[in-house]
């Protein structure tokens, strides 16, 4: 219950800044079989999905470390199931917003594109 309230307490958080920096949220955990996306936001043309990472602690590399190839791949395969929902395909990426512990968020844009 406590790690749950705290990656939504993230997530919102990530929204708020990333609205700050003039993205529009388009969806907020959309769900498929192969997995969640967290934030699916506007760029002006680009679609971005957003991976939101929090850590109470920087053990271990702390949040943005734990996006791992196969967390990346799950992502990957959520977000064509979400872009297969489209008329047409923008142009896309994917970014991290990782949150540990007391430090200010670290925004990662285009944090990977394609995983082997």
């Amino acid at each position: 219950m406590l790690k749950s309230l705290l990656g939504q307490s993230g997530e919102a958080r990530a929204a708020r800044l990333l609205q700050s920096h003039g993205l529009r949220l388009v969806a907020r955990n959309w769900r498929c079989r192969f997995g969640e996306i967290d934030l699916v936001m506007q760029d002006g043309a680009a679609l971005v999905f957003v991976e939101v990472r929090v850590r109470s602690r920087s053990d271990f590399g702390g949040a943005a470390a734990s996006v791992t190839t196969a967390k990346q791949k799950r992502l990957l395969a959520a977000a064509r199931q979400y872009l297969a929902t489209l008329k047409t395909l923008p142009p896309c990426r994917f970014d991290v917003v990782a949150l540990t512990g007391g430090a200010e968020p670290e925004w990662i844009k285009n944090a990977f594109d394609d995983v082997g």
